[in-house]
């Protein structure tokens, strides 16, 4: 389950939850791309909880977006991922590290406000 909120011209607010299918993450990509038509330099808070790994079929098919993917991720500068799971806030920082151009940093749930709070250096 899935929740994709346009917050400003530059800002996206996401919500992630469960277990993910193929057709599931397809539509949340569509819906990424969508919600962040026009963005430069954006800014995203993606809240993670109670989710399960991904399928192997929503992984494959990840990879048969990688192209649309590329162009999503040059849309944005900044990322704070807020996960209540370790396993996906050391992803994220993993993630982070290997993206070019894209700012990833991991939060706890206690740690929301220093989210935004990084979310809104210049």
């Amino acid at each position: 389950m899935f929740h994709v909120k346009r917050i400003a011209d530059n800002r996206l607010d996401v919500q992630l939850s469960g277990k993910l299918d193929s057709d599931e993450l397809h539509v949340l990509v569509d819906h990424l791309m969508n919600a962040s038509t026009g963005f430069t330099h954006g800014r995203m808070r993606y809240c993670i909880h109670d989710f399960d790994r991904p399928s192997l079929g929503a992984l494959a098919m990840e990879l048969s977006q990688v192209a649309q993917l590329f162009i999503l991720i040059r849309r944005f500068e900044r990322c704070a991922v807020i996960a209540d799971k370790r396993w996906l806030r050391i992803a994220s920082k993993i993630e982070g590290a290997l993206i070019p151009g894209l700012k990833i940093k991991a939060f706890a749930p206690d740690e929301a406000q220093a989210a935004e709070a990084w979310l809104e250096q210049p």
